[in-house]
C-alpha cells in the first residue's frame, strides 16, 4: 500500500484528506507542525507528500526545497495561496502539483495516482537507456544522471524527464502543450506556466548563462527546441 504523508495544520482539511486517501487505499499521515512534517519526511518511507504552504515553525515553500535535496517524489501543494506567482513559486522550490483550497478531494486522489504512476513509469521504463552527450552536457539514461563538464547536476524526477525528452529530440521544436502532454500526462490539470518554470529550473542547472542559453532554446510564440 502506498504511504501519503499530509503536512496541514488545517485538522478539518488534514482529515478530510485522509479519509478520502483512506477509501481510495491509501495509508496517509497527519503532522501539523511544519518543522515536524519536514522530520518526518525525510525518516520515514513515504511515496508522496501533500504539503500546505503556511504551516507554524517552518514552511511549505522550505519543506519543498529540502525534501527536494534528499528525496525523488511526488509534491503535492494544497494551499489557499492562489496567486500565479504562489503557484510559481512552488513549482520553483520543486512541487510536482498544485492544488488551491477550497479543492475537491476526488481530484486530488486523481493526481496522487497520475503522480504515482508518472514516477512509476519513469523509474522503471525509460525509452532510452544509453548516454546522450552535447557538448559538455552528458545525459546516462540507464543511471538517470546528468553530468555538466564531468560534473553531477542534481534534477527533480520531471526535470529530468523533460531534459531527456527534448535532447532526445534534438533539432525538433515543441509546443508548450505538446511538452505538457507528453511529461505531465492527458490527466494533468495544471497549464503550460508549469512547463515554462521547469525549463527555467533546467536552465539554471545547465547552461553557463541560463538567459542566453545554448542546450535548450525558446521559439517565442512556438515553444522550445534542443540545440544539437
Amino acid at each position: 500500500m502506498k504511504r501519503i504523508l499530509i503536512i496541514e495544520d488545517d485538522i478539518n482539511i488534514a482529515e478530510l484528506e485522509r479519509d478520502y486517501l483512506q477509501l481510495n487505499g491509501y495509508v496517509a499521515d497527519i503532522v501539523q507542525d511544519g518543522a515536524r512534517g519536514l522530520l518526518k519526511a525525510l525518516s520515514c518511507n513515504y511515496d508522496v507528500i501533500i504539503v500546505d504552504l503556511m504551516l507554524p515553525n517552518k514552511s511549505g515553500y522550505e519543506i519543498i526545497q529540502k525534501v527536494r535535496e534528499k528525496l525523488d517524489i511526488p509534491v503535492i501543494v494544497v494551499s489557499a495561496k492562489s496567486e500565479d506567482i504562489d503557484k510559481i513559486r512552488g513549482l520553483e522550490y520543486g512541487a510536482d502539483d498544485y492544488l488551491t483550497k477550497p479543492f475537491s478531494p476526488g481530484e486530488l486522489v486523481a493526481r496522487i495516482k497520475s503522480h504515482i504512476k508518472r514516477y512509476q513509469r519513469l523509474k522503471g521504463n525509460s525509452v532510452f537507456t544509453g548516454v546522450i552527450a552535447h557538448r559538455g552536457l552528458e545525459i546516462n539514461s540507464a543511471a538517470h544522471k546528468v553530468y555538466i563538464n564531468g560534473k553531477e547536476v542534481q534534477l527533480t524526477t520531471k526535470e529530468y524527464e523533460l531534459l531527456l525528452f527534448l535532447s532526445s529530440n534534438p533539432d525538433i521544436v515543441f509546443s508548450k502543450e505538446h511538452i505538457l502532454t507528453t511529461i505531465w500526462g492527458d490527466d494533468y490539470y495544471g497549464d503550460t506556466a508549469t512547463v515554462a518554470v521547469h525549463i527555467q529550473k533546467i536552465r539554471k542547472k545547465i547552461e553557463k548563462d541560463p538567459s542566453n542559453p545554448e542546450f535548450i532554446e525558446t521559439l517565442w510564440g512556438t515553444g522550445y527546441r534542443f540545440n544539437s
